[in-house]
């Protein structure tokens, strides 16, 4: 019986050590230095269905920003293999052609998972110790959604890009389509009839290399008490989310030909 005991305390702790490791949010990734340029503007396009003409007034006013490229650090969580994991990362985009993801799961604020992910030149890539691909076309089908869906923290690309165009649904609803391949794709945007921001994007993706059907992906963006925001990706299967996202420093219209390509994070 002591012996139990024991075992059952040994296991309590390592549950516990466990526990509090994964409550260490990571220190932030450092910002850039290089200062960014002055942005050119564009007007707000005529034409447009209702509620994305009243969204695009209400984020910009009567001129959007034109972002070529961005670079987002942020912090958040993770869900792998049912557990949350604090994360910090850095998002490099050439705006509406390529990305990079770079990933840092940390246990005790020590990292412990690296991943880098990205879409460049129409190929997909993931590099990570739970595996390593290139160019499946189930991930490029996944990854160029991505790339347009994180156009959230940068909408003015779904006007400026003219591949990307507007379809109206009802007075809160629409259609984005975005271009893929030969063909496009197109997700469903609804709009809060209240403030006139997106409360919901969702598009059928594929979710791992040989899946032979897609799963409807839904993001969104929650507005926190102190002027913060969190980002949300949720698989509808799945019924909750497995990715949380807040950006702490982001910078535009910096050159990234370089960063993009490369691998981990140069502080």
């Amino acid at each position: 019986m002591k012996r139990v005991l024991i075992i059952l305390a040994i296991i309590a702790v390592i549950i516990l050590v466990m526990w509090l490791g994964f409550q260490v949010k990571p220190q932030h990734f450092k910002a850039l230095a290089q200062p960014q340029p002055e942005m050119e503007t564009m007007e707000i396009p005529q034409g447009l269905p209702k509620p994305v003409e009243n969204f695009y007034r209400s984020v910009y006013g009567e001129k959007a920003s034109i972002i070529n490229s961005v670079v987002i650090i942020g912090h958040g969580r993770v869900r792998q293999f049912g557990i949350w994991l604090p994360t910090r990362f850095a998002m490099i985009h050439n705006a509406g052609k390529d990305y990079r993801h770079y990933f840092e799961a940390t246990f005790f604020g020590i990292p412990v998972l690296k991943i880098n992910e990205g879409y460049i030149d129409g190929q997909s890539f993931f590099e990570s110790p739970m595996g390593t691909y290139y160019n499946d076309a189930n991930s490029n089908q996944g990854a160029n959604l991505a790339l347009w869906a994180e156009g959230a923290w940068f909408p003015s690309l779904w006007i400026s890009d003219p591949r990307a165009h507007w379809q109206a649904i009802d007075d809160t609803t629409t259609a984005l389509f975005v271009p893929y391949e030969k063909s496009e794709e197109n997700f469903i945007v609804r709009f809060n009839p209240q403030s006139g921001l997106i409360d919901l994007m969702e598009v059928m993706r594929y979710r791992s290399p040989g899946d032979t059907d897609k799963v409807l992906w839904l993001t969104n963006e929650v507005k926190l008490a102190d002027g913060s925001a969190v980002s949300y990706a949720t698989w509808l299967d799945d019924g909750k989310p497995w990715a949380e996202f807040v950006i702490d420093d982001v910078r535009f219209n910096l050159d990234v030909s370089d960063l993009i390509r490369a691998r981990g994070w140069q502080e």
